[in-house]
């Protein structure tokens, strides 16, 4: 018999589709996540225990081994994981001061690529795609329609779309529109 006291939790998007001859639109594989705020003079020590350089620069973005930190303002970061590691206790063994809350079940992410992919996008988002201006490893929050989304450029033609899970079919919506105009 099945366990009544614990919450079945479904996947946000799955099932979902959408795309066109020009761009591709996947649903981000589940992942860690963390929004991390902290001042200046903690920065060395978190990065040192969050295993990369946190970004101090606007549109500044770090990787290293399945994790991204993306900067969102002066003192703040969304940290994700995609290995699923503990993203609040790495932050804690910083032994600095600093604020990190677990948003890994708020957010979701869609990755939006192909060479229509910018366009897409744009659809919604009045932001200046051109590598020129968002080169390859730029980020911001932004919005896409209604909803906030925090835009992360991984390649030429590939942007990881993170929203909060609740706006997750608009956002995947609004995409999927945008998609079928670029591949028009």
């Amino acid at each position: 018999m099945a366990d009544l006291t614990q919450a079945l939790r479904r996947a946000p998007l799955s099932g979902v589709h959408g795309g066109s001859s020009t761009v591709r639109l996947t649903p981000a594989a589940p992942a860690s996540r963390i929004a991390l705020r902290a001042g200046p003079d903690a920065v060395f020590a978190l990065s040192g225990a969050l295993g990369l350089d946190l970004p101090t620069r606007p549109k500044g973005s770090a990787s290293a081994n399945g994790r991204t930190a993306i900067w969102l303002g002066p003192d703040e970061w969304l940290v994700i994981d995609e290995n699923g590691a503990d993203l609040v206790a790495a932050a804690g063994s910083s032994g600095t001061l600093h604020a990190a809350t677990d948003v890994s079940h708020r957010n979701t992410a869609i990755i939006v690529s192909g060479p229509g992919a910018g366009t897409a996008i744009n659809a919604g988002c009045p932001q200046d795609l051109s590598l020129a201006v968002f080169p390859v490893g730029a980020c911001s929050r932004t919005i896409l329609g209604k909803a906030e989304i925090v835009l992360l450029r991984l390649a030429e033609d590939t942007f990881r779309v993170e929203c909060w899970r609740s706006f997750s079919t608009y956002v995947f919506g609004m995409l999927a529109e945008g998609a079928e105009d670029a591949g028009a």
